[in-house]
């Protein structure tokens, strides 16, 4: 699930048209294969394998896949949070139940989200995560994340920031997207590892 709508500096801008660039490139077999790579890396991650309530979300397009992870993560009776995208682009959590639990939702004209149809739990839902996985477009040698620049999820980890609560932070992303830096402004804040087809890299 991306963020949209909000304008950022033009390094960034440059760095996100050329990794989505590289993503409208990918072929179906890409994708797919890259998504069943993925989960399994991310879920020989020892914080996974302990967490008891991961918050995720669905990926859209060609988005790294998070389905086979979702649907792994479920089976071992984890707990999983999927982002609801609120009208001023904040996120609302809900459970996920199942890929068949999931409604196609339009927002504004812009995009079309698949999101969890049952019970809202609120924006604070994800203080309680053990870990959250985050989507993005690039990630650098610092664990500095770049997102698309809707600034939902810069919501959230100022949420967390503010609850006091630590949850292991991970994007999920194509081994290309690991980059040597990422343009970084005072609000943003370092993830602790990237998941990517190839492995897992650790930054803090």
């Amino acid at each position: 699930m991306g963020e949209t709508g909000r304008t950022t500096d033009p390094a960034k801008g440059a760095l996100r048209r050329d990794v989505l660039a590289a993503r409208r490139a990918l072929t179906a077999d890409d994708v797919q294969g890259a998504a069943r790579a993925l989960a399994a890396h991310a879920l020989e991650l020892p914080e996974l394998a302990a967490a008891r309530t991961v918050a995720a979300y669905v990926a859209m397009g060609v988005e790294p896949g998070t389905s086979a992870l979702l649907e792994a993560l479920r089976a071992r009776d984890v707990r999983v949070l999927l982002p609801v995208l609120l009208p001023d682009g904040d996120l609302d959590w809900g459970a996920y139940a199942g890929e068949g639990a999931l409604a196609r939702v339009r927002h504004g004209g812009r995009m079309e989200l698949s999101e969890p149809a049952g019970e809202r739990l609120g924006p604070d839902a994800v203080t309680g995560a053990d870990v959250v996985l985050l989507p993005g477009l690039a990630v650098d040698a610092h664990g500095m994340r770049l997102g698309r620049g809707g600034g939902s999820y810069d919501r959230v980890l100022a949420r967390l920031e503010r609850a006091g609560a630590h949850p292991v932070l991970a994007v999920l992303l194509y081994d290309a997207e690991l980059v040597e830096q990422v343009p970084a402004q005072p609000h943003d804040r370092p993830v602790h590892a990237a998941v990517t087809p190839s492995g897992v890299r650790r930054f803090v």
